[in-house]
């Protein structure tokens, strides 16, 4: 038998159940905790999921992706003005627009 053809076995320890014995032992010592109580029906209702206060807000004005081509002068002068640099190149398109529409 070759090495690449033999199984390969977990090394994760196995999960064992307890029994409704156990489990009913558990809950009546974590029910017993006084620094472990269930939580109330407000705590509940007033849980978010973690992913949603997570991160950078949500912005009301959402970008859309685009891939583009720029000449390198372009993109040299936006990015020796550091950090922000798309935002601010951005700003520069939206000035731009404004101004044409008026």
């Amino acid at each position: 038998m070759s090495e690449n053809s033999r199984s390969k076995v977990s090394k994760r320890p196995a999960v064992v159940m307890p029994t409704v014995e156990e489990d009913q032992a558990i809950r009546e010592a974590a029910q017993s905790d006084p620094d472990a109580q269930p939580l109330t029906v407000d705590q509940l209702e007033g849980m978010v999921p973690l992913q949603a206060v997570r991160g950078r807000p949500k912005s009301k004005n959402k970008k859309v992706l685009v891939s583009i081509r720029y000449s390198p002068e372009v993109l040299a002068y936006f990015k020796s003005t550091g950090a922000g640099w798309q935002t601010r190149m951005d700003g520069v398109l939206q000035k731009y627009v404004a101004d044409q529409s008026q």
